[in-house]
């Protein structure tokens, strides 16, 4: 019986060992996602005013995508398809929580549907959120979406600080408590979005600049810090080398308003000098200026450092499969993905894409970057659309990067306009026109018209 037992002990220890041996070898996952950071926000990408050493530094040390889109210009159903690996307007997920409620418009994301942190939860990870969720305040907890420690904005649970200054230093704690990983931690910053509150230490920095600059350039330094802030836990823990570090932002930079002379508090300007680096459009629009953002991957000795990947072509529904590849982790087929597995893209390969890319949007038929509701991309071309299809535009964004409407190819090209634009009303057609009755408050209506989206960030309190 001794013998026996003596034999199963040492069973378990062993089964125990090889687990843990397992699980150091699965790397540790942290998703930075910034908030109306522009494409042409980094100083890597040849910004000539703004400085982002320390983003500089994280693309010098991995991959800079340079074909990434999100899934929507605008916030709530951007994070929606970063989470879930769906296409937001499978949810009826296609405008802000609290900006307006259009008929398909749930009052919260499903807390059925898959996310990345619930899956690497089941194989292990332990998993954290901080920052801004701003995908509904009902019933789910944050529990419920697959997280084991949280801190947010715009969400249920425990609440991060306004302006969420306090973000970077809970998701350290976070980092910290879990250092023996593995971990999954979304890191959702504040920056650039407004209103804007920049620290006294960045404002200083940028003394010489005007006015309106000198506020814009202090908030990408205090994210361009926040960042910072991360990567030395990550390199204070000594776990760096073992961590998949993602930066990206939800969408666009917003447009600027000329006559805005911000509200009452010090440097709370809602002036916005975001920049595309000559991409159309900018946050609310279907074009490139609104939906192509940043998208960095660090992960030593598997992303090559240094390099420039300017042929993949990546989306946000793609991240929910390539961070369960890179954890070793299976989606179940009931997730029903929208993405694809980019793994071999985050190693350094030039990945070809098989999928379409859809989005939808109401648009504002008054600005001529602005109008279209929908969109879709396959390969190198890309169509925009009205609902209707009276108004149409076709561009080569191999050929014509910044859509420019002088090189609109719609005509030149009608078989592959007729084609896309099939594709992507058949795509609509598809989509829910009522919200999922269990995603809806029946307890209190949802305030139509609360605010806009551009103004989604906490209110302004004092420093």
């Amino acid at each position: 019986m001794r013998q026996t037992l003596a034999f199963l002990t040492a069973l378990l220890l062993a089964t125990l060992a090889s687990l843990q041996a397992a699980d150091a070898s699965k790397p540790n996952i942290v998703f930075i996602y910034a908030d109306d950071w522009g494409w042409g926000d980094l100083s890597c990408h040849g910004n000539t005013w703004l400085k982002t050493p320390r983003l500089d530094k994280l693309a010098s040390e991995g991959i800079d995508f340079q074909q990434f889109n999100v899934l929507s210009p605008i916030c709530s159903p951007s994070r929606a398809a970063a989470l879930t690996g769906r296409f937001p307007s499978r949810f009826g997920i296609n405008t802000v929580f609290g900006g307006g409620k259009p008929p398909e418009m749930p009052d919260w994301l499903d807390p059925k549907a898959p996310t990345t942190p619930r899956l690497l939860k089941a194989a292990g990870y332990r998993t954290g959120h901080f920052g801004k969720w701003h995908l509904g305040e009902g019933k789910p907890t944050m529990a419920d979406y697959g997280f084991d420690n949280s801190a947010v904005y715009h969400g249920p649970g425990p609440k991060a600080g306004p302006y969420g200054n306090d973000i970077p230093k809970q998701a350290v704690k976070f980092i910290e408590a879990n250092k023996d990983g593995p971990f999954y931690v979304n890191v959702w910053l504040h920056e650039s979005h407004l209103a804007h509150s920049p620290s006294e230490e960045s404002m200083a920095q940028w003394k010489h600049l005007d006015p309106r600059q000198q506020v814009y350039a202090a908030v990408i330094t205090d994210g361009d810090n926040k960042v910072g802030m991360i990567l030395d836990a990550l390199e204070r823990c000594g776990i760096a080398q073992n961590t998949l570090v993602v930066f990206s932002s939800d969408n666009g930079p917003a447009k600027s308003k000329e006559n805005d002379k911000g509200v009452p508090g010090k440097y709370r300007s809602h002036y916005n000098l975001g920049e595309t680096n000559g991409l159309r459009g900018q946050k609310t629009s279907l074009f490139e200026g609104g939906v192509r953002v940043p998208f960095l991957v660090r992960w030593p000795g598997q992303a090559p450092a240094g390099l420039k990947n300017d042929a993949s072509v990546l989306t946000a529904v793609d991240l929910l499969p390539t961070f369960c590849a890179a954890a070793g982790v299976t989606p179940p087929t009931e997730a029903k993905g929208d993405g694809e597995n980019m793994l071999p893209a985050f190693k350094g390969e030039s990945v070809p894409r098989t999928l379409p890319i859809f989005w939808r949007i109401n648009g504002n038929k008054k600005d001529p970057n602005f109008w279209p509701d929908l969109a879709v991309r396959d390969g190198d071309w890309k169509l925009v659309t009205t609902f209707d299809g009276q108004r149409v535009e076709l561009h080569n964004l191999k050929a014509n990067r910044t859509e420019d409407a002088g090189k609109d190819a719609a005509q030149a090209h009608p078989e592959i306009t007729l084609r896309l634009s099939k594709l992507v009303r058949d795509w609509n057609a598809t989509l829910p026109i009522k919200p999922d009755p269990a995603c809806v408050n029946k307890d209190q209506a949802t305030a139509a018209g609360k605010h806009s989206p551009e103004a989604e960030s906490p209110a302004p309190t004092a420093k």
